[in-house]
């Protein structure tokens, strides 16, 4: 009993642990605060990087993942929205999936040692589900992480969008605007459209054509909208300052509508702790007596 209560609570703290680490905490205030208004660090070198555990248990097969055909481009795509290297995704899924593989195997053996071993299909069982959702865990930790980030991206660009839309009823330019309310924004979306209207102009190429790539590499489709809008008030004189408020308010509307579905579903999560609570207390309560009633029968 004493042994089987252990090995529970190890299962319980670990299942804790992991939705921990899928669901994370949101950051405070405060931290998000201080992200808006931080300083941008210098780039990395090659060679200054730190990799984490899994990424060095898992770097020598990463080339047989690699040779697989992995990543797909979606998670590719994926893993450049989050600025995260592929190295380090293939060295997380090899690293995870040989956890995975080894965890009942382990538990099979100390088992083994203590005297109460178990059948052979419970821990090949174990292994094999372990090691498929340790496989598959670092996609949807990547996905997770893209849609989040382009959720951000798509209500920087609501903002963008208003601060064009500003400085074009004051007589600015199409590419004039785009440069001046790039600068005043702040956070990465803004870096990254800064970059590709600076390399837009150093290359000599129109800044509508770097938004559509940037829109297409981040996976955000209301941006290649707004290049393909630009595109025509630069190449042909088409009025964009009404489109432009258009496509703010429909940003803005969608964030609002997604705002919410995430307020009712969290709502709906809140209660199912409640009703598991409340039948725990009832079973808690009413057990003893059904007992008692059993045996007197």
């Amino acid at each position: 009993m004493i042994a089987f209560l252990a090995l529970s609570m190890g299962v319980g703290l670990g299942l804790w642990a992991l939705t921990y680490w899928i669901f994370p905490l949101p950051p405070p205030l405060t931290e998000l605060i201080s992200r808006i208004h931080a300083v941008p660090s210098p780039p990395e070198g090659p060679g200054t990087r730190q990799q984490g555990w899994a990424e060095r248990l898992g770097a020598p097969f990463a080339r047989v993942l690699s040779a697989l055909g992995l990543p797909t481009s979606s998670v590719r795509k994926d893993l450049t929205v989050i600025g995260r290297p592929v190295e380090a995704y293939l060295g997380e899924k090899a690293a995870l999936t040989l956890a995975g593989l080894c965890l009942p195997t382990a538990v099979e053996l100390i088992l083994t040692i203590g005297g109460h071993p178990l059948p052979w299909a419970i821990p090949l069982g174990g292994a094999l589900a372990l090691a498929v959702g340790g496989f598959l865990l670092p996609d949807v930790s990547v996905t997770a992480g893209a849609e989040h980030r382009r959720a951000a991206f798509r209500h920087a660009l609501s903002a963008y969008l208003n601060l064009i839309h500003i400085l074009l009823a004051g007589g600015a330019g199409v590419e004039g605007a785009l440069t001046d309310a790039a600068e005043i924004g702040h956070g990465q979306p803004f870096q990254r459209i800064r970059s590709a209207l600076n390399t837009a102009r150093l290359t000599r190429t129109s800044p509508w054509t770097m938004l559509g790539q940037l829109g297409d590499e981040v996976g955000v489709s209301e941006l290649s909208e707004l290049a393909a809008s630009l595109s025509l008030a630069g190449t042909e004189g088409a009025k964009i300052r009404a489109s432009l408020a258009a496509k703010a308010a429909a940003l803005r509307s969608r964030d609002a509508a997604e705002a919410e579905g995430r307020a009712n579903a969290a709502t709906e999560r809140m209660a199912l702790p409640g009703v598991l609570m409340g039948f725990g207390f009832v079973l808690f309560v009413f057990y003893p007596a059904l007992v008692q009633i059993e045996a007197s029968l």
